[in-house]
């Protein structure tokens, strides 16, 4: 397996991953309309250029062969801090469990911990059974909050935090 960062030729590989996996992932915690809203905001092609370029994302793929299993997305020095700000990882419902990802956040450790980051921060949804998975991996939860994200809908996090 080896791990690639993304490019624009790739974005559509991102947006795959994602609508395959949001359903799997949310579907018990989240209506479809809201699936399909966030779905639709995150993972436009647009979307997805505007974090890259305007935002200084940076995605990292899962590659087994031809075969991409899933992605991480990070920011450097999150809101001027030393701490790393893991925005997105999904991995293909057959990918799960496998070790991938905790070896895309160890390796976006990695690179923050060679950057004098101090810490890797994430949200993730309270109801998510990724939460347990990301404290496995060290993460603690530091706080939670109710973003509102238009429409009527709500993302409901947890803060997680990961000392490096």
């Amino acid at each position: 397996m080896k791990l690639i960062t993304a490019t624009q030729a790739h974005l559509p590989e991102i947006k795959h991953i994602a609508y395959e996996t949001w359903p799997a992932t949310f579907g018990a915690i989240l209506s479809e309309k809201q699936i399909a809203y966030m779905l639709d905001w995150m993972y436009s092609i647009p979307s997805l250029t505007s974090q890259i370029e305007e935002r200084g994302h940076v995605f990292i793929l899962a590659q087994e062969g031809d075969e991409y299993l899933g992605y991480v997305s990070y920011e450097l020095n999150c809101n001027g801090l030393p701490k790393t700000k893991i925005h997105k990882i999904y991995l293909l419902p057959a990918s799960q469990g496998k070790g991938v990802g905790a070896m895309l956040i160890n390796h976006v450790g990695e690179i923050a911990t060679e950057n004098e980051n101090k810490a890797l921060l994430l949200n993730v949804n309270r109801y998510n059974k990724a939460v347990g998975f990301y404290e496995k991996m060290g993460f603690n939860i530091v706080g939670n909050e109710n973003i509102d994200i238009g429409d009527g809908f709500l993302m409901e996090d947890y803060i997680m935090e990961k000392p490096l």
